[in-house]
């Protein structure tokens, strides 16, 4: 068992790095009052996603660093499940801004409303929020959660 948990502690200990770095981009892009985007990495400058989601972000890599000490007990396995779950709320809320963002035409030509079939598939494309980018890393948690059950 003490090699299983070792190998989950250096992946959520990366993962904890990763987010709590992405957590702190996203304040500083916010307190500069401007945008980033570099490749599929888009971070915003608005307050509320940038500030407030940088805020969770940040929480979601101090919980995940903070769970790794003694991953195989219930409460700190519980800090990493948080961790998760703070990044599938921010990651959730930029998946459905994507997907409100993308029904509206903002073009004349195309109608009041519907956009075109192209624009719509092309809403989905990068870049992405670094919740998003994080949404596939984080879901790992649900293995271990469905293996601690098996274990009870």
């Amino acid at each position: 068992m003490a090699g299983k948990s070792s190998v989950a502690v250096i992946y959520f200990a990366i993962l904890g790095i990763v987010t709590t770095a992405f957590g702190i981009a996203d304040i500083l892009v916010t307190a500069g009052a401007s945008e980033f985007a570099y490749g599929i990495l888009e971070i915003p400058g608005d307050l509320f996603r940038g500030g407030w989601g940088g805020v969770i972000v940040l929480f979601a890599g101090l919980f995940y660093l903070s769970g790794i000490r003694n991953f195989d007990e219930i409460h700190q396995f519980s800090k990493i499940v948080m961790g998760s779950i703070l990044i599938w709320i921010m990651a959730g809320c930029d998946i459905f801004a994507m997907i409100t963002e993308s029904i509206p035409s903002w073009e004349e030509e195309t109608g009041p409303w519907f956009n075109t079939l192209s624009d719509f598939i092309a809403a989905y494309a990068p870049p992405y929020s670094p919740a998003v980018l994080l949404l596939p890393f984080s879901l790992v948690v649900v293995y271990y959660i469905r293996k601690r059950e098996q274990e009870i």
